[in-house]
C-alpha cells in the first residue's frame, strides 16, 4: 500500500495501515478517531477494504477529508450482513455519538399528538362501574410516552396545528377538554358550553349515547373519513327533521356547515392519501434546510424545518469518497441528495412513519430497503409527483426556500454583531467563531428565593445547552452585591485555581530545560495544536453599573484574573432602552455605542436572555417554597406517580395536607404507614 506525500505532514502509523489492509471485502461500517479519542467520522461501505483504503491511497492535500485524514489516529470497523445493515448501523451511531465530519440533524422527534381519552375498549370496560370521566372522554393535547388506554392522533409538526385541531373539533363536535378533576365537580356549565364548544356532559346536558356518536364522528374525521362522518351527519339531520325535531336537525346542520367550511379551507385535502410526508430539501450558502410537511387523515396538518450541522464537512468527504452510483453530477444537486437521505436514516430510525414519501430529489433504493426492513412494511418514495402530491410538494420546497434564507438572514445579521462588538471592545477578532461571551444576573423578589443566571453567547448564538443557574444562600435579603459575589467566585474560582495551578506546571521545565528544548510543552495538545485545560470568556457581561462591576472588579482581583474582562451594562436615562453605557473594571471610560449600534444589539440582546433565565428561575423556585413541594418530594417512600396521585386526588399540596389519614389511604398506591407518615411531615 503506498501512502500518499500528505503523509509526510501527518504520518499514520504502521499498526493503523496494517489494519486497513487486513479489511474484508464485506458491507459494513467504519469509525475514525483522533489522538483524543474524539469521533471523527462514520461511515459506510459495500466493500470495507476497497472504501477505507481510498481514504490512506489517494492524495487529499489542501481538501476538508485531508484535514480530517491528517487526523486519524485509530479505527473501528464492524462487518455486517448487508448494506441495509450497514446503513442502519451508521445512522444509530451518527445520531448517538455526533461525529464532527458527518451530516447531523438534531434528535428532535418530541412531536405532539391529539389525545382523546378513554376510547380503547379494554379500557371503557376494566370497571365494574362506568366512571363519568371515562364514559365521556376528553380530548387534549398531549406530548409523551403514549399509554394504550387512549388514543392518539398525529403527530402534528407544531402546538399551534394540534390546538388548531382541537379548536375544529370543538366547534364541529363539542367535545370536551377539561380536566377529569374539573369534570367530577362542575355544578353548572362553563364558557365553553355557553359558546357552543362543548355539549356540556359534566352537568348531564348530554346523554352518554349521543356523546358516543360525536367521539366517534370526530375520531373518524381525525382518520380521514370525512365524507363517512357528513353522511351519516346528514342521516341523522333528515332523521330529526322526520321526526319534526327541527331544533336538533338544525344544530347537526350547523355541525355539517362548519365541518364543510373548513373542508374547503383545506385547499390540498385528499381523502386518497391518508398518511404522507412531504420532504423538500434547500441548499445554499454552506448550509441546508429540510423542510418537512405532513399530511395525516388526508389533511395537511403544517410543516417544520430542520437544518443540519457539518453540511460543508460531510458533503465533501462524502463526495470525494462516493462509491460507484452516484445519483447526480451536479454538486448541488448531489449534496441536495445527501442532505435528504441523512435526514430520511436518522429522523425515521425507531419511530413510526407514513409508508409514503414525497421527495423533491431522488431516493436511494438501499435507503428505502433498510427502512421497509426496520419497520416491516414497503416504504415507496415518490419523486417527480402529479396533482395533489405535487401541490404538496410545492408548497413544502416553497417553505424551505424561505426558511432557509431565513436562516442565512439570521447568522449573518448575527455574524456582523459579534464583528461589530469585537471592534468596539478592542476583542480579538481573528476567529470570531469561538469569542465567548458571559453574562450574569440577580433575580428576587423582595430578596425571597435570589437566583443567579450564567448564559452563554459563543459561535454567534445563544448556547442554552450551558446556561447555568446558582441558589444563592448565606447573604442578606436582597443584597445584590453580596449575591454577584458568591456567584463570581462559584463560576471562576475552580477555573482561576486551575490556571494557576496549569501555569506553574508550564513554567517549572523553562528553569530546568535546556533552551533548545521548548518551555511551554503541555500548553497545548502535541498532535492537535490546539490548547488546553480550562478557558476564560473572552468578555464576561454583568447586569448592572458602577456597584456591580466594581464588587466582580474585587472578585477578579482575588482569584488573580483580568480585569479587562468585566463590562457592566449600566441602564441609561429613564432606564430606557438603547441609552444603555457599558462600564469597565480595568478604568476605561464609560461607553455609549449609540441606540442603533450592532454591538448594543448583541450586548442587550445576551443582557435580556440572563434577565429572561434568572427571572424564570427564582419564579420556579419561590412557586416550589409557597407551595410546599419540596416538602412532599422529599418524604421518604413518594415517589414521582404516587405524588401525582396524591396532588389530583387533593388538588394540590394544601389539599394534601389537609386531609386526614384516613382519607389519604383511599389514595391507590398509599398505605396506613405512609398515610401516616405524610401526615406527620405536612404537620
Amino acid at each position: 500500500m503506498s501512502r500518499p506525500e500528505s503523509e509526510s505532514e501527518a504520518p499514520h502509523s504502521e499498526q493503523l495501515l496494517s489494519e486497513v489492509a487486513a479489511l474484508p471485502g464485506l458491507p459494513g461500517v467504519y469509525r475514525y478517531f483522533d489522538a483524543q479519542g474524539q469521533l471523527l467520522y462514520v461511515g459506510k461501505a459495500r466493500n470495507l477494504k476497497k472504501r477505507v483504503s481510498s481514504y490512506f491511497q489517494k492524495n487529499h492535500d489542501g481538501t476538508r477529508i485531508g484535514h480530517m485524514v491528517s487526523k486519524i489516529v485509530r479505527m473501528e470497523t464492524t462487518v455486517v450482513r448487508s448494506e441495509a445493515e450497514a446503513l442502519l448501523l451508521e445512522n444509530n451511531l451518527i445520531k448517538t455519538l455526533a461525529p464532527k465530519f458527518n451530516i447531523l440533524f438534531r434528535d428532535d422527534k418530541s412531536y405532539p399528538y391529539l389525545k382523546i381519552t378513554g376510547t380503547r375498549e379494554t379500557f371503557r370496560t376494566a370497571g365494574a362501574r362506568p366512571v363519568p370521566s371515562i364514559v365521556f372522554p376528553r380530548m387534549a393535547y398531549y406530548r409523551g410516552v403514549v399509554d394504550k388506554r387512549h388514543s392518539y392522533y398525529g403527530p402534528y409538526p407544531s402546538a399551534w396545528a394540534v390546538k388548531e385541531s382541537i379548536t375544529l373539533l370543538q366547534k364541529v363536535f363539542r367535545l370536551r377538554t377539561c380536566e377529569d378533576t374539573v369534570f367530577a365537580n362542575r355544578t353548572r356549565p362553563c364558557l365553553l358550553y355557553q359558546i357552543k364548544r362543548c355539549s356540556g356532559p359534566c352537568v348531564d346536558l348530554v346523554d352518554s349515547e349521543a356523546y358516543g356518536r360525536d367521539v366517534a364522528a370526530a375520531e373518524r374525521f381525525l382518520r380521514g373519513e370525512t365524507q363517512a362522518v357528513l353522511d351519516e351527519l346528514e342521516a341523522r339531520m333528515m332523521a330529526h327533521a322526520e321526526k319534526l325535531e327541527f331544533e336538533q336537525a338544525a344544530e347537526i346542520r350547523n355541525q355539517m356547515s362548519a365541518l364543510s367550511k373548513v373542508l374547503h379551507q383545506q385547499a390540498v385535502d385528499n381523502v386518497s392519501d391518508k398518511d404522507v410526508d412531504v420532504l423538500a430539501v434547500k441548499v445554499q450558502g454552506g448550509r441546508a434546510c429540510v423542510n418537512l410537511a405532513m399530511i395525516r387523515g388526508g389533511r395537511h396538518l403544517g410543516d417544520r424545518p430542520y437544518f443540519p450541522a457539518h453540511v460543508e464537512d460531510a458533503t465533501q468527504i462524502d463526495s470525494l469518497m462516493a462509491e460507484e452510483g452516484s445519483h447526480s453530477a451536479d454538486p448541488v444537486e448531489r449534496v441536495a441528495v445527501q442532505v435528504l437521505e441523512a435526514f430520511i436514516a436518522q429522523h425515521y430510525l425507531g419511530i413510526a412513519m407514513p409508508h409514503t414519501l414525497v421527495t423533491s430529489h431522488p431516493v436511494g433504493k438501499p435507503l428505502l430497503d433498510a427502512l421497509t426492513e426496520q419497520i416491516g412494511a414497503k416504504i415507496n418514495a415518490v419523486h417527480q409527483p402529479r396533482e395533489h402530491r405535487r401541490i404538496w410538494l410545492e408548497m413544502a420546497q416553497k417553505n424551505a426556500d424561505i426558511a432557509l434564507a431565513r436562516l442565512l438572514a439570521e447568522e449573518g445579521s448575527q455574524q456582523a454583531r459579534t464583528r461589530a462588538l469585537a471592534e468596539a471592545l478592542a476583542l480579538p477578532d481573528d476567529n470570531l467563531d469561538e469569542l465567548r461571551i458571559e453574562c450574569f444576573d440577580i433575580s428576587h423578589t423582595a430578596g425571597e428565593s435570589t437566583q443567579a443566571s450564567c448564559v452563554v453567547f459563543e459561535a454567534h448564538k445563544m448556547q442554552n445547552a450551558q446556561y447555568r443557574r446558582y441558589n444563592i444562600d448565606g447573604i442578606t435579603p436582597g443584597d445584590d452585591y453580596a449575591a454577584m459575589r458568591q456567584v463570581l467566585l462559584r463560576r471562576y474560582g475552580k477555573i482561576a485555581e486551575a490556571l494557576r495551578a496549569e501555569s506553574e506546571e508550564t513554567a517549572a521545565p523553562a528553569e530546568t530545560t535546556d533552551a533548545s528544548e521548548p518551555a511551554a510543552e503541555g500548553a497545548t495538545d502535541a498532535t492537535s495544536g490546539l490548547p488546553t485545560g480550562p478557558r476564560m470568556p473572552d468578555l464576561v457581561l454583568i447586569d448592572g453599573g458602577k456597584g456591580q462591576v466594581s464588587m466582580a472588579r474585587e472578585v477578579f482581583q482575588q482569584l488573580g484574573l483580568d480585569l479587562s474582562l468585566i463590562v457592566g451594562v449600566e441602564k441609561g436615562e429613564g432606564r430606557k432602552v438603547g441609552l444603555e453605557e457599558l462600564v469597565f473594571a480595568d478604568g476605561r471610560e464609560k461607553v455609549y455605542l449609540g441606540h442603533d449600534s450592532a454591538a448594543l444589539m448583541l450586548v442587550a440582546q445576551i443582557r435580556d436572555e440572563a434577565h429572561r433565565f434568572a427571572i424564570t428561575g427564582m419564579r420556579a423556585q419561590r412557586a416550589k417554597v409557597r407551595t410546599g413541594g419540596s416538602r412532599l418530594e422529599d418524604i421518604p417512600g413518594v415517589g414521582p406517580k404516587k405524588r401525582a396521585r396524591l396532588l389530583q386526588r387533593f388538588g394540590g399540596v394544601r389539599g394534601v395536607a389537609s386531609a386526614s389519614v384516613d382519607d389519604l389511604c383511599t389514595v391507590e398506591g398509599i398505605s396506613t404507614e405512609l398515610a401516616d407518615a405524610i401526615y406527620r411531615a405536612l404537620h
